[in-house]
């Protein structure tokens, strides 16, 4: 390990008399990379705010290269060399490429914004990344990944030696985060300093030195990242928490949906199947396949241009238009916040959403604030929803207990048939395991689930079959006992190119980028 760049030592925050750091520390090497990992809530997001200048300590010091620091404002951390590159990304949309790099820091020459300085010197930064993107190009036009590097490319124009990325690949495809971890490991050659946010822990493993665990406020573990495994992590951010999967159970024979030649032109391609009784039926394939896509679709929140939906009705299957599927089906979309969460309005009032003519007064014209309270309560206690009241809004609650109250949303209406579009993105351990085991329950109790997620393994654990698409359509059908193997080669295109099964010899040597999931199945 080389000499520590960063240090910070002794930090402790409280608000109001409670601690949310406690004596912490924290050091890292030039061209290292540390992953800062932790449950919601354990105080990751506090100990970065204190180095991004958001917050100040309530005790400790932060040293950068020998010299102590004190950072009163962003711009005192900016100006000490500290880029922080945002999970939810602080871009506007409307601007191009180049007006974003310098949003706070607009060359003038003449009393004018100097356009051509702009632009040079944002290609000039792009180019240091090896990314192509136009400068002249307008933000809202941009894939996740080439709006992150956009982000990346900000930071590094105000020439910062540490770098802190606060969930980088949420939103990224596989191509995407091989490109990213390309462009990591370039910075580092650059003797760059690097803190690495994430709940991904195959990543950590790819692409960091150094590994420090935060739980309740204090440092749980740390050290040289090779020393630990995958359980030891999860032992330091959660205790003993029980991880083991549980056996998978066989579908069952009643058919509650159906699908047939779903189509939308250049977006979904004759999509059909089934989904059963008590199901957990897992829809995979590689971020830009169709899979969100085809939830909505069957929602009835996009259009289509062919095709037949069906729902099992009084023991009867039933053709439906798109639009009535949400009589019997409870959706939870992908950005929570964006569309799945009313983050000014309470946790009670987001809870009964979903359900309100059962809370009607008899008058019908206003909600019964006792039974919504009730009702609420009921599920937050069934779901372990941490929050300090009902009235708390829903905006200032961390991600596992905003996702859960979009699950209670739906559990307080308790419809046949759940759609969960990345049910876990953005969560920690604890409340991915959580929520793993509410789909179990669910699945237990005869709902039934159609279920999309970025995370191979997450998919393995849950699902009893799983459709694979690739450029919208479905491309193979596999049992719940499919190995990774089989759902990656299929989902990157190379199964059906091969022209032979999945798993066989033909497509087995597929490059499928730094994840290398072809090359651990060997």
């Amino acid at each position: 390990m080389s000499e520590s760049y960063l240090k910070m030592k002794g930090i402790s925050k409280h608000f109001f008399g409670t601690y949310v750091l406690k004596n912490v520390d924290l050091k890292v090497g030039e061209g290292e990379v540390l992953a800062l990992m932790g449950a919601n809530g354990a105080g990751k997001s506090t100990l970065m705010n204190i180095l991004g200048g958001v917050l100040e300590p309530n005790e400790g010091s932060i040293t950068i290269g020998g010299a102590s620091r004190t950072f009163r404002s962003v711009s005192d951390s900016e100006k000490a060399g500290i880029g922080f590159i945002h999970q939810e990304l602080a871009l506007c949309p409307t601007m191009t490429v180049a007006e974003n790099m310098f949003i706070n820091r607009f060359p003038v020459k003449g009393g004018v914004i100097d356009r051509r300085v702009i632009r040079e010197q944002a290609k000039t930064v792009l180019d240091t990344l090896g990314c192509k993107i136009d400068v002249l190009e307008i933000v809202r036009n941009l894939s996740a990944g080439d709006k992150q590097l956009v982000e990346i490319a900000r930071a590094l124009l105000t020439n910062a030696k540490i770098l802190i990325f606060d969930e980088p690949t949420s939103s990224l495809a596989l191509e995407e985060k091989s490109r990213f971890f390309d462009i990591i490991r370039a910075l580092q050659k650059e003797q760059k300093v690097i803190i690495y946010i994430t709940h991904f822990l195959d990543e950590i493993f790819s692409i960091c030195d150094q590994v420090q665990v935060l739980r309740n406020g204090e440092t749980s573990g740390d050290g040289i990242l090779k020393d630990y495994n995958h359980h030891d992590i999860v032992s330091m951010m959660v205790g003993d928490l029980d991880i083991r999967k549980e056996k998978k159970i066989s579908k069952a024979a009643d058919k509650v949906l159906k699908v047939d030649q779903l189509s939308r032109t250049g977006v979904l391609d004759s999509i059909s199947f089934e989904l059963h009784r008590g199901e957990i039926l897992g829809l995979w394939g590689l971020m830009g396949s169709g899979r969100t896509e085809v939830l909505r679709a069957i929602s009835g929140l996009d259009p289509i241009d062919a095709g037949h939906i069906s729902v099992n009705f009084n023991g009867s299957m039933q053709k439906v238009h798109p639009k009535r599927v949400k009589k019997w089906a409870g959706m939870v979309t992908e950005n929570r916040r964006e569309d799945g969460l009313f983050l000014p309005l309470s946790v009670a009032s987001n809870i009964s959403s979903a359900n309100l003519m059962t809370l009607l007064s008899k008058n019908r014209f206003t909600v019964q604030k006792q039974k919504e309270e009730q009702a609420a309560r009921n599920q937050v206690e069934a779901l372990n929803i941490k929050i300090s009241n009902l009235d708390q809004t829903a905006g200032t609650l961390s991600g596992g207990n905003q996702q859960k109250v979009i699950l209670a949303r739906w559990l307080s209406k308790a419809p046949p048939i759940f759609f969960m579009d990345e049910p876990t993105r953005g969560v920690d351990v604890g409340a991915k395991n959580e929520i793993h085991n509410i789909i179990k329950n669910l699945s237990g109790r005869g709902f039934s689930l159609l279920v999309v997620s970025s995370e191979i393994e997450e998919m393995m654990e849950l699902c009893h079959r799983y459709l694979v698409i690739h450029s919208g359509r479905i491309v193979k059908e596999l049992p719940g006992e499919a190995a990774k193997k089989d759902l990656m080669i299929w989902a990157s295109g190379a199964g059906s190119e091969a022209g032979s099964e999945a798993g066989s010899e033909a497509p087995g040597n597929v490059n499928l980028g730094t994840e290398g999931e072809a090359e651990r199945e060997k």
